[in-house]
């Protein structure tokens, strides 16, 4: 992994020196622009409107545009000043419960290991945050940009996810067309309610996989190969006006699917009577359930 900041965390007078690597990667697969006309990839160039000419990295710096047309210009070291990135320090600010933060605050993930001479400061931090059970609410400056963010535990690792100040989460109220009230038909809720205990199921992510990103990996290699891609049209589903009758369908769809109780000819007996009757007894709870 790539060493992306060094610094400390801070809680009280304690510090415990780290290193920062990305707990995730984008394999979305990148395409390039082409001009179709000749198949060359294009260049995306810093053009100067009023020098009328290409500008090398060197001569740009930032600026914000306070009125049309007139900027006022910050260099690099001033902004790393203003922003705390000289200190190099992740600073907890608070301890509290994870179930607190709604996940709509969440950014992005980055991994913290101890530094060079951080091994037992940290081994302290990660064990007292496991046997108390709180997370740390942090300040830290990550490329001119200062965050929030969590620091918590996962497995054996010290783990920091930048999270988003509460005036950048935009109000619900902002939603068009929310329903003032919510009405429900009870039998559909119980129907509802019904479906998703059928679909619940413990979180496991090894089972989800990236569709789209297979799919084109496969047109890549088809078209390398020389061949034509074909893709059959996915069906486009209508519109369900009846919401008892796509419940009921829905939850018929996600029934376990149990063996054949039909007996071979002449065996049926008791034991195939029986199944028989569970089989009626099921069908006639859901009629009762959804019927009036």
């Amino acid at each position: 992994m790539h060493t992306l900041w060094k610094g400390a965390i801070s809680f009280g007078l304690v510090h415990v020196p780290v290193k920062m690597f990305s707990a995730t990667e984008d394999k979305d697969i990148s395409m390039r622009m082409i001009h179709k006309e000749c198949s060359t990839p294009l260049n995306f160039v810093r053009k100067c409107q009023h020098c009328d000419r290409e500008v090398e990295w060197a001569e740009i710096t930032k600026g914000y545009e306070y009125a049309p047309g007139s900027f006022v210009l910050f260099e690099k070291d001033e902004l790393e000043q203003l922003n705390g990135e000289v200190n190099k320090e992740i600073k907890i600010l608070d301890f509290v419960n994870l179930s607190d933060i709604d996940p709509i605050y969440f950014q992005k993930t980055y991994y913290l290991s101890p530094g060079d001479t951080g091994a037992n400061a940290y081994n302290l931090l990660m064990e007292a945050m496991k046997q108390t059970g709180k997370i740390g609410i942090a300040k830290v400056s990550i490329r001119s940009k200062s965050s929030l963010a969590a620091i918590r535990i996962i497995d054996r690792c010290i783990v920091m996810e930048t999270i988003f100040y509460p005036d950048e989460i935009r109000p619900v109220e902002q939603v068009p067309n929310l329903p003032e009230q919510s009405h429900v038909n009870d039998k559909e809720l119980d129907m509802a309610k019904m479906l998703i205990a059928q679909l619940s199921t413990p979180f496991e992510p090894q089972k989800y996989k990236d569709d789209y990103r297979a799919a084109l990996e496969n047109a890549i290699q088809q078209k390398v190969a020389g061949e034509e891609v074909r893709v059959a049209p996915e069906q486009q589903k209508t519109n369900v006006i009846d919401l008892m009758a796509a419940l009921q369908a829905s939850l018929e769809a996600v029934k376990p699917v149990a063996a054949d109780p039909t007996p071979a000819p002449g065996a049926e007996g008791e034991q195939g009577k029986a199944a028989k009757g569970v089989k009626a007894k099921g069908k006639t709870k859901v009629k009762d359930t959804i019927g009036s």
